[in-house]
Protein backbone atom coordinates (compact mmCIF):
# COMPACT_ATOMS: atom_id res chain seq x y z
CA UNK A 1 0.00 0.00 0.00
CA UNK A 2 1.22 3.49 -0.85
CA UNK A 3 1.13 5.86 2.12
CA UNK A 4 1.69 9.51 2.79
CA UNK A 5 3.00 10.27 6.29
CA UNK A 6 1.79 13.21 8.33
CA UNK A 7 5.14 14.44 9.53
CA UNK A 8 6.28 16.93 12.17
CA UNK A 9 9.86 15.77 12.60
CA UNK A 10 9.02 14.68 16.13
CA UNK A 11 9.39 11.22 17.64
CA UNK A 12 5.80 10.02 17.12
CA UNK A 13 5.36 10.88 13.45
CA UNK A 14 8.89 9.76 12.56
CA UNK A 15 8.59 6.42 14.31
CA UNK A 16 5.09 5.81 12.95
CA UNK A 17 6.35 6.36 9.39
CA UNK A 18 9.20 3.92 10.10
CA UNK A 19 6.86 1.24 11.47
CA UNK A 20 4.33 1.67 8.66
CA UNK A 21 7.14 1.44 6.12
CA UNK A 22 7.93 -2.12 7.18
CA UNK A 23 4.86 -3.45 5.39
CA UNK A 24 3.93 -0.52 3.14
CA UNK A 25 5.59 2.01 0.84
CA UNK A 26 5.80 5.46 2.39
CA UNK A 27 6.12 7.78 -0.62
CA UNK A 28 6.01 11.29 0.87
CA UNK A 29 6.19 13.28 4.09
CA UNK A 30 3.31 15.71 4.63
CA UNK A 31 3.84 18.65 6.95
CA UNK A 32 1.21 21.19 7.95
CA UNK A 33 2.85 24.48 8.85
CA UNK A 34 0.83 26.40 11.43
CA UNK A 35 1.24 30.11 12.04
CA UNK A 36 -0.25 29.52 15.48
CA UNK A 37 2.25 28.13 18.01
CA UNK A 38 -0.70 26.91 20.07
CA UNK A 39 -2.30 24.97 17.22
CA UNK A 40 -4.76 22.31 18.39
CA UNK A 41 -3.60 19.89 15.71
CA UNK A 42 -0.05 20.56 14.60
CA UNK A 43 3.47 20.52 16.02
CA UNK A 44 5.07 23.94 15.49
CA UNK A 45 8.62 23.77 16.89
CA UNK A 46 11.97 22.96 15.18
CA UNK A 47 10.57 23.07 11.66
CA UNK A 48 13.95 24.38 10.51
CA UNK A 49 15.08 20.73 10.65
CA UNK A 50 12.39 19.37 8.34
CA UNK A 51 14.35 19.56 5.10
CA UNK A 52 17.36 17.89 6.72
CA UNK A 53 15.14 15.17 8.16
CA UNK A 54 13.35 14.50 4.88
CA UNK A 55 16.62 14.37 2.96
CA UNK A 56 18.04 11.98 5.56
CA UNK A 57 14.97 9.76 5.10
CA UNK A 58 15.26 10.12 1.32
CA UNK A 59 11.61 11.12 0.95
CA UNK A 60 9.99 14.18 -0.66
CA UNK A 61 8.73 16.75 1.83
CA UNK A 62 5.47 18.52 1.07
CA UNK A 63 4.37 21.48 3.19
CA UNK A 64 1.06 23.29 3.48
CA UNK A 65 0.37 26.43 5.50
CA UNK A 66 -2.53 26.99 7.87
CA UNK A 67 -3.30 29.85 10.23
CA UNK A 68 -3.89 27.22 12.91
CA UNK A 69 -7.34 28.41 13.93
CA UNK A 70 -9.39 25.80 15.77
CA UNK A 71 -11.50 23.69 13.38
CA UNK A 72 -10.64 25.93 10.40
CA UNK A 73 -7.25 24.21 10.23
CA UNK A 74 -9.10 20.95 9.56
CA UNK A 75 -10.35 22.29 6.24
CA UNK A 76 -6.75 23.17 5.35
CA UNK A 77 -5.65 19.65 6.31
CA UNK A 78 -8.37 18.06 4.19
CA UNK A 79 -7.38 20.11 1.14
CA UNK A 80 -3.72 19.22 1.69
CA UNK A 81 -4.37 15.48 2.00
CA UNK A 82 -6.60 15.53 -1.08
CA UNK A 83 -3.84 17.25 -3.05
CA UNK A 84 -1.29 14.67 -1.89
CA UNK A 85 -3.66 11.80 -2.66
CA UNK A 86 -3.94 12.99 -6.23
CA UNK A 87 -0.26 13.83 -6.65
CA UNK A 88 1.24 10.64 -5.17
CA UNK A 89 -1.62 8.17 -5.73
CA UNK A 90 -1.62 7.21 -2.06
CA UNK A 91 -4.07 4.70 -0.59
CA UNK A 92 -3.74 5.83 3.02
CA UNK A 93 -2.12 8.16 5.51
CA UNK A 94 0.03 7.26 8.51
CA UNK A 95 -0.05 9.49 11.58
CA UNK A 96 1.66 9.50 14.95
CA UNK A 97 -1.49 9.60 17.09
CA UNK A 98 -0.84 8.22 20.57
CA UNK A 99 -3.83 8.97 22.77
CA UNK A 100 -5.42 12.23 21.63
CA UNK A 101 -9.03 11.52 20.70
CA UNK A 102 -9.28 15.09 19.38
CA UNK A 103 -6.62 14.51 16.73
CA UNK A 104 -7.47 10.88 16.03
CA UNK A 105 -11.18 11.44 15.36
CA UNK A 106 -10.62 14.50 13.20
CA UNK A 107 -7.91 12.94 11.06
CA UNK A 108 -9.93 9.75 10.60
CA UNK A 109 -13.03 11.72 9.66
CA UNK A 110 -11.09 13.50 6.92
CA UNK A 111 -9.57 10.26 5.65
CA UNK A 112 -12.98 8.58 5.54
CA UNK A 113 -14.34 11.44 3.46
CA UNK A 114 -11.41 11.09 1.06
CA UNK A 115 -11.69 7.28 0.91
CA UNK A 116 -8.23 6.80 2.38
CA UNK A 117 -7.09 4.30 5.00
CA UNK A 118 -5.83 5.50 8.37
CA UNK A 119 -2.63 3.87 9.66
CA UNK A 120 -1.78 4.59 13.32
CA UNK A 121 0.94 2.21 14.57
CA UNK A 122 1.20 3.92 17.97
CA UNK A 123 -2.48 4.36 18.80
CA UNK A 124 -3.06 3.41 22.47
CA UNK A 125 0.25 1.56 22.81
CA UNK A 126 2.07 1.33 26.13
CA UNK A 127 4.04 4.57 25.91
CA UNK A 128 6.97 3.46 28.04
CA UNK A 129 7.42 0.32 25.94
CA UNK A 130 7.11 2.35 22.74
CA UNK A 131 9.85 4.74 23.88
CA UNK A 132 12.07 1.83 24.86
CA UNK A 133 11.62 0.36 21.37
CA UNK A 134 12.22 3.76 19.80
CA UNK A 135 15.59 3.95 21.57
CA UNK A 136 16.49 0.29 20.94
CA UNK A 137 15.73 0.65 17.23
CA UNK A 138 18.38 3.36 17.02
CA UNK A 139 16.35 6.55 16.94
CA UNK A 140 17.67 9.69 18.60
CA UNK A 141 15.35 12.55 19.49
CA UNK A 142 15.95 15.71 21.44
CA UNK A 143 13.49 17.80 23.43
CA UNK A 144 12.82 21.13 21.71
CA UNK A 145 10.06 22.63 23.86
CA UNK A 146 8.79 22.28 27.43
CA UNK A 147 5.56 23.57 28.95
CA UNK A 148 4.68 21.44 31.96
CA UNK A 149 5.38 21.34 35.67
CA UNK A 150 8.42 19.13 36.23
CA UNK A 151 9.98 19.99 32.87
CA UNK A 152 12.14 23.10 32.96
CA UNK A 153 14.50 24.67 30.43
CA UNK A 154 17.36 22.36 31.37
CA UNK A 155 15.59 19.65 29.34
CA UNK A 156 15.91 21.59 26.10
CA UNK A 157 18.35 19.88 23.73
CA UNK A 158 18.50 16.72 25.87
CA UNK A 159 18.32 13.41 24.05
CA UNK A 160 15.66 10.87 24.95
CA UNK A 161 17.77 7.83 25.83
CA UNK A 162 17.57 5.02 28.37
CA UNK A 163 18.85 7.22 31.19
CA UNK A 164 16.64 10.22 30.50
CA UNK A 165 13.61 7.97 29.93
CA UNK A 166 13.92 6.73 33.50
CA UNK A 167 14.02 10.31 34.77
CA UNK A 168 11.07 11.32 32.58
CA UNK A 169 9.08 8.33 33.83
CA UNK A 170 9.64 9.39 37.43
CA UNK A 171 8.73 13.02 36.68
CA UNK A 172 5.63 12.08 34.71
CA UNK A 173 4.31 10.13 37.69
CA UNK A 174 5.17 12.88 40.16
CA UNK A 175 3.78 15.78 38.11
CA UNK A 176 1.12 13.76 36.26
CA UNK A 177 2.04 14.64 32.70
CA UNK A 178 1.78 12.25 29.77
CA UNK A 179 5.06 10.37 29.29
CA UNK A 180 4.69 10.64 25.51
CA UNK A 181 3.95 14.41 25.80
CA UNK A 182 0.58 13.83 24.15
CA UNK A 183 -0.85 16.84 25.96
CA UNK A 184 1.78 19.19 24.55
CA UNK A 185 3.91 19.03 27.72
CA UNK A 186 7.00 18.92 25.50
CA UNK A 187 7.92 18.50 21.85
CA UNK A 188 10.76 16.61 20.22
CA UNK A 189 12.85 16.55 17.06
CA UNK A 190 14.43 13.40 15.65
CA UNK A 191 18.09 13.81 14.71
CA UNK A 192 19.00 10.24 13.74
CA UNK A 193 17.46 6.86 13.10
CA UNK A 194 17.92 3.58 11.22
CA UNK A 195 16.10 5.11 8.23
CA UNK A 196 18.35 8.22 8.20
CA UNK A 197 21.28 8.23 5.77
CA UNK A 198 23.05 10.73 8.04
CA UNK A 199 22.57 12.14 11.52
CA UNK A 200 21.74 15.79 12.15
CA UNK A 201 24.14 17.83 14.21
CA UNK A 202 22.92 21.04 15.81
CA UNK A 203 25.71 23.58 15.66
CA UNK A 204 24.00 26.64 17.13
CA UNK A 205 20.84 27.17 19.16
CA UNK A 206 19.30 29.47 21.72
CA UNK A 207 16.43 29.33 24.20
CA UNK A 208 13.26 31.36 23.70
CA UNK A 209 10.56 31.79 26.34
CA UNK A 210 6.89 32.52 25.79
CA UNK A 211 4.85 32.61 28.99
CA UNK A 212 5.06 29.21 30.60
CA UNK A 213 6.74 27.64 27.56
CA UNK A 214 10.41 27.45 26.60
CA UNK A 215 11.64 26.60 23.11
CA UNK A 216 14.94 25.55 21.61
CA UNK A 217 15.51 27.91 18.70
CA UNK A 218 17.73 25.96 16.29
CA UNK A 219 19.83 28.48 14.38
CA UNK A 220 22.23 26.13 12.58
CA UNK A 221 22.10 22.39 11.88
CA UNK A 222 24.06 20.30 9.42
CA UNK A 223 24.25 16.70 8.12
CA UNK A 224 26.95 14.68 9.87
CA UNK A 225 28.42 11.21 9.65
CA UNK A 226 26.72 8.61 11.76
CA UNK A 227 28.54 7.55 14.91
CA UNK A 228 29.02 3.94 15.91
Amino acid sequence: MRLGALFTGGKDSTYSAFLAGRENEVVCLMNMYSENRDSYMFHTVADSLLELQANAMQLPLERHATKGLKEEELSDLKNFIKEMRDKYAINGVVSGALASEYQYKRINSILNELNLLSVTPLWHVNVREYLKNFITDGFKAIIVSVSADGLDGTWLGKEINSESLERLTTLSKKYRFHLGFEGGEAETAVIDGPNFKYRIEIKKSSVLKDGGKAYLNIEEAVPAEKTV
